[in-house]
């Protein structure tokens, strides 16, 4: 995975938690959160000498600031202000619009260096934004948490039970494409095939770093989800399960819900609506189509599902590895059953 400029206080807190309280290894850890072994290492040594307050980010030395009255709660402001705010088309910032917003505000002209050295220091990264979805309701994921939380825990203390997120995804032909070294005004070029067309995938993982699978040629419909439901039950013959998942069609349609009702062993929880980040097995999609297909060179369908059923056994066989991308969901900890 490639290394990261820059990690905001709660990453760091979570990283020292999968270390200290999970015992993942630093390297899976440093491999989860895209940083070196190194830098957990010193991320650990300061939290045990100080605890959480040694994780927070501290001021680098150097010449004096050429605008002092900006300092970084006041670059804060600004940069965690929608772009729109000050009369942009659209909520991003880049550094040349906070180059005109400075210039206009505080009166002062910045070089692009000082500013994205000020960003840095200021705790602040060029990221690209995870969706958040209109439709999303706070106050219903905030009743979520009070009601179906301590059902889930109940339901996996009372049977005994396996508890597995379920996700699916589709996996496209057209490959995301690395970042690499290149000439100055030369964009290396990457062979890919320009076939459309994908692969259809289903999964579950657990906290243990336990992942179920499996492919599909076809949209996901309700046929498929009773099929893996019915194929992770057999998987544990004599184990009650508990699965949460989102609330698509094919989870919550009459099909689906007839099935579930009439397993025993199998207790359903359905997500908040638009709800994605709140669910590990998002996690496991990430790394498949960010990390282990990166750049894949499959030119047919076939080639595309036979490579992700070879990347998928590579990741169901490496617990380490999916215990770390499990924890990185910002509810695994409250999901979380010991």
């Amino acid at each position: 995975m490639d290394g990261v400029a820059y990690s905001t206080f709660d990453v760091r807190v979570r990283a020292v938690h999968a270390v200290r309280v999970e015992n993942l290894p630093i390297s899976v850890v440093a491999k989860a959160y895209g940083t070196d072994r190194s830098t957990i290492h010193r991320w650990l040594c300061r939290y045990d000498r100080s605890g959480d307050a040694g994780l927070v980010r501290r001021p680098v030395s150097g010449r004096p600031r050429k605008l002092s009255r900006l300092d970084g709660a006041a670059l804060q402001r600004v940069v965690l202000a929608p772009a729109s705010n000050y009369g942009y088309e659209t909520d991003f910032w880049t550094t040349r619009r906070l180059i005109q917003v400075i210039a206009e505000e505080f009166g002062v002209q910045l070089s692009k260096q000082t500013v994205a050295r000020r960003l840095h220091d200021a705790g602040l990264t060029y990221q690209k934004p995870e969706r958040e979805y209109f439709e999303l309701s706070e106050e219903q994921r905030a009743d979520w948490i009070r009601t179906e939380v301590p059902k889930i825990h109940a339901a996996v203390r009372d049977h005994r039970a396996i508890l597995y997120f379920q996700d699916e995804a589709n996996v496209s032909l057209t490959a995301i494409l690395a970042r690499t070294w290149g000439l100055r005004g030369k964009t290396p070029k990457q062979a890919v095939t320009g076939k459309r067309g994908g692969v259809s995938a289903m999964s579950a993982i657990t906290s243990q770093g336990h992942l179920i699978f499996r492919l599909h040629e076809k949209r996901i419909t309700s046929p498929e989800v009773i099929d893996f439901l019915g194929q992770m039950l057999r998987h544990h013959p004599r184990r009650h399960l508990v699965v949460v998942m989102d609330q698509a069609p094919p989870h919550t349609s009459h099909a689906t819900m007839e099935f579930i009702n009439g397993q025993r062993r199998l207790h359903v929880f359905h997500l908040p609506k638009y709800s994605p980040d709140w669910n590990p097995d998002e996690k496991v999609w990430n790394n498949l189509k960010h990390q282990e297909l990166k750049g894949h060179q499959a030119r047919t369908k076939a080639e595309l599902a036979a490579l992700t059923q070879a990347k998928l056994n590579d990741m169901s066989n490496d617990r380490r590895l999916l215990r770390g991308i499990f924890f990185r969901c910002c509810v695994a900890n409250i999901l979380h059953v010991p």
